[in-house]
């Protein structure tokens, strides 16, 4: 049976203030609040907040037939929570409806995939728990920052015990493959991919209220309609875009939000589902690797990271960066930890590109991309300056990489012995087991001798009388 896996994404930036080279040293707080604050409030009042009633409403009304699936980021939760508290409790209504999976991403919505994998690791594992403390569900299925994927970082989220990732249906990978299937990652085979059909998504999240396009105005019904008439074969679908296209990208006035309550029923009227990530990757089987030597991702025509990494200043800042990825991670400075998890987010070198996309780039306080780069270089360089206050730089890396093996050899020792005590544990538990068994047995055998005895004491004293 043919079905529709439906994904949102939930990301909102954290802008950065002006801040200029002589703030260096003496103003170590990096961020708009006033933009921040303003931001999130009208994100959430035109589309987070009607969007996720109506995905209730679907829920509710569809009995469970209606499955979607979402993702937030961890900075963005840490926003929702300060600005928006509104918008957590319908996620929570979303999450008790049964209908909705969320999935995990890095907590920082950043590009720490590509640079240092301790990093990756440690924001990845950080935000599962919080998903799971949240949502009382640890997520199965994972999602890259803007679906970036290879087959490295295939390999390193299969590794974290995950089952799934969703990625792009990019055509330079794909070619004439189709995306409605499920893949494994070739350096793991037992975790399945979902690639995004790139045109049934950008139809709803970019072109729905386009007067100019040729198949506007798209009803519902033609949407599926054109699900419909593909190969019978291809059974996966997988619709994916951000939850801000709905209500910001394509205004509430178009009514993309009756579009979007239409589909179940336009669904199920051609015998067409709706299923959640888990449930495909758990029920459907492989039907090959995917092999990306390269990062992927759903950005721009390309579909690669050139958004964030093209030129020569975007390059210089990220590296710079993560030049100091070591030191924060030994770090457990609650304000450095943040302020790297800010620094980190995707948008920061996304406003540095100077790419001609032919789409308008909102680069918020920044004239150009060169402006972008200074003033994210004056903010790095404080707060690398922080960092060396805390492991001071004429600490030499052979020193401090010595520290970090040494953290890592205790850390694993310390697993070891978990794994160990655990071992010992179950088997003195089975032992218990044992042991209270043979007691109870003991006591039933001298029960049954005692009432077997008091049975015969009676019979051979009337023989005695006898």
């Amino acid at each position: 049976m043919r079905t529709i896996c439906l994904y949102f994404e939930i990301h909102q930036i954290i802008h950065l203030k002006r801040y200029r080279f002589f703030d260096i040293g003496t103003d170590h707080y990096y961020y708009d609040d006033y933009a921040n604050e303003t931001g999130m409030n009208e994100v959430a009042e035109r589309s987070y907040i009607p969007a996720l009633n109506t995905l209730i409403e679907m829920a509710k009304k569809s009995e469970g037939a209606f499955k979607v699936a979402l993702s937030i980021s961890g900075v963005a939760l840490e926003q929702l929570e300060i600005h928006a508290p509104a918008v957590i409790d319908l996620l929570h209504q979303l999450n008790d409806t049964g209908c909705c999976e969320f999935l995990c991403e890095p907590y920082s919505h950043g590009l720490s995939s590509l640079a240092n994998e301790d990093c990756f690791r440690e924001e990845v594992l950080r935000q599962r728990d919080k998903m799971k403390q949240m949502f009382g569900k640890e997520p199965k299925v994972f999602r890259n920052s803007s679906l970036i994927y290879s087959d490295e970082i295939g390999g390193m989220v299969a590794s974290m015990g995950f089952k799934g990732m969703l990625t792009e249906g990019a055509k330079p990978v794909l070619g004439w493959k189709s995306p409605h299937y499920v893949y494994h990652c070739n350096q793991a085979p037992s975790l399945k991919l979902l690639l995004r059909d790139f045109k049934l998504s950008d139809d709803i999240s970019l072109r729905f209220s386009n007067s100019e396009w040729a198949e506007y105005p798209l009803f519902a019904d033609k949407y599926i309609s054109w699900i419909d008439a593909l190969p019978q074969e291809e059974q996966v679908i997988n619709i994916f875009m951000e939850l801000a296209a709905l209500g910001m990208a394509q205004p509430l006035s178009s009514n993309i939000l009756e579009f979007l309550k239409a589909l179940p029923e336009c669904a199920k009227a051609k015998g067409i589902t709706f299923s959640t990530p888990t449930e495909i990757v758990t029920k459907l089987k492989s039907v090959s690797q995917l092999d990306v030597p390269y990062p992927m991702s759903w950005v721009d025509e390309e579909r690669d990271t050139s958004s964030w990494l093209g030129n020569i200043l975007q390059r210089e800042a990220f590296n710079k960066l993560y030049s100091v990825a070591e030191r924060v991670h030994l770090c457990d400075d609650r304000r450095i930890k943040q302020d790297w998890d800010y620094l980190q987010a995707s948008n920061n070198f996304r406003f540095m590109t100077t790419k001609n996309t032919g789409i308008w780039l909102n680069r918020g306080i920044y004239d150009s991309p060169y402006d972008a780069f200074t003033n994210y270089m004056n903010i790095l360089g404080d707060f690398i300056k922080r960092v060396d206050s805390l492991y001071p730089i004429d600490v030499d890396n052979e020193e401090l990489n010595s520290l970090l093996t040494t953290i890592k050899n205790q850390g694993e020792e310390i697993a070891d012995l978990q794994k160990e005590v655990a071992k010992w544990h179950n088997k003195a538990e089975k032992e218990a087991v044992k042991t209270s068994k043979k007691v109870v047995a003991k006591k039933e055998s001298a029960t049954k001798k005692a009432v077997k005895k008091a049975i015969t004491r009676p019979q051979k004293t009337a023989k005695k009388e006898e």
